[in-house]
């Protein structure tokens, strides 16, 4: 199960990172941002077999492909947000941290105007056949 590996290489970076952190703070750093970037690898190659399945729904309930493309969009958004953010708060830049979640909801929230419009016009049309 991938999940496993998930973890292995969560707990191999931490170990490594605390190692490091006693003799080379430097590159305590840099060992967890390379554990990091492998672990973001790996679910991103998880998650594009998915995507598929994704657009699969869109077919079959009439909705616009690049409605779906902003949704995946903003859902992939949040989860990097989150985890930059919990390392940035693991080096103790927690200001940073939580500049980047604010920077994050903004970009999400640019990436829903063209759903809440669908959403509003659909409203719209409703109202119109009531």
């Amino acid at each position: 199960m991938e999940i496993f590996q998930l973890v292995g290489i969560a707990f191999i970076t931490a170990v490594a990172a605390l190692i490091l952190r006693e003799t080379k703070p430097e590159l305590a750093f840099a060992v967890t941002i390379a554990g990091s970037i492998i672990l973001l690898l790996f679910v991103f190659e998880l998650f594009r077999d998915s995507i598929s399945i994704f657009q699969d729904i869109a077919a079959m309930t009439g909705i616009k492909s690049s409605l779906v493309k902003a949704l995946l969009k903003m859902v992939g958004i949040g989860y990097l947000v989150e985890f930059s953010a919990g390392i940035l708060n693991d080096f103790g830049q927690n200001s940073l941290a939580d500049k980047l979640v604010f920077c994050g909801k903004v970009v999400v929230l640019v990436l829903a105007i063209p759903i809440i419009e669908s959403v509003l016009s659909l409203i719209i049309q409703l109202m119109e056949l009531i």
